[in-house]
C-alpha cells in the first residue's frame, strides 16, 4: 500500500467515525464514568479526558480499518510517544503513522488550537527512536486525525461547579 492509497482508505473509513462517538441526534454516547459503588461522574470539559474518551471510542474503528486493509496495528507502549497508532502493511512492511489530536470550538470560526508536536527529538533526528515507536524516517506517511468538538454549556457549568 502506498502513502496515497493509505490516505484515501483512511479518509474513506473516517466517514463512519462520528457514529462511534455520537447518536444520530449528535449527542455523545458516553455521558460519564461509573465507579464500583455505581456513583456516576459526568465527563468534564477537561481536554485530556475528552481526548482519551474519543480515542477509546474510536479504537475499534481503527482495528476494523486495519483488518479490512491487511494492516497490522501497533500502539505506543508509553504515553506521549509518537505516533498514537502505527499501521504496517503486512505484505510490504510499509509503516504509516497516525496521530490523534483533538480540540474544541471557541466559536463558529475559531478553535482552541492543537499541539502537533514539540519539534524536537524525532522530528529533527529522523533516525532516532527516542519518544517514538519507530524512527520517524521509517514511516512512509505521517497523518493527523484532527477532531474538533463543541462543548455544551451544561458540561461547562458542571465542570465549574466541581471546581467551586
Amino acid at each position: 500500500m502506498t502513502r496515497d492509497e493509505f490516505l484515501f482508505a483512511l479518509q474513506e473509513h473516517s466517514a463512519a467515525f462520528a457514529k462511534a462517538v455520537t447518536t444520530n441526534e449528535g449527542d455523545w454516547i458516553v455521558k460519564g464514568f461509573v465507579d464500583i459503588y455505581r456513583q456516576i461522574y459526568t465527563v468534564s470539559v477537561d481536554t485530556k479526558i475528552v481526548s482519551k474518551v474519543l480515542e477509546l471510542l474510536l479504537f475499534p474503528m481503527f482495528v476494523e480499518f486495519a483488518k479490512q486493509h491487511s494492516l497490522a496495528l501497533e500502539l505506543c507502549s508509553q504515553q506521549n510517544f509518537y505516533p498514537d497508532l502505527t499501521f504496517i502493511d503486512k505484505q510490504t512492511a510499509t509503516k504509516f503513522a497516525v496521530d490523534i489530536k483533538s480540540t474544541y470550538r471557541i466559536n463558529e470560526r475559531r478553535v482552541n488550537g492543537m499541539t502537533l508536536g514539540a519539534f524536537t527529538g524525532y522530528f529533527r533526528n529522523r533516525e532516532s527512536s527516542k519518544n517514538a515507536l519507530y524512527p520517524y524516517g521509517q514511516y512512509a506517511g505521517h497523518f493527523v486525525l484532527g477532531i474538533i468538538y463543541s462543548q455544551t454549556q451544561e458540561a461547562m457549568d458542571e465542570t465549574q461547579a466541581l471546581h467551586a
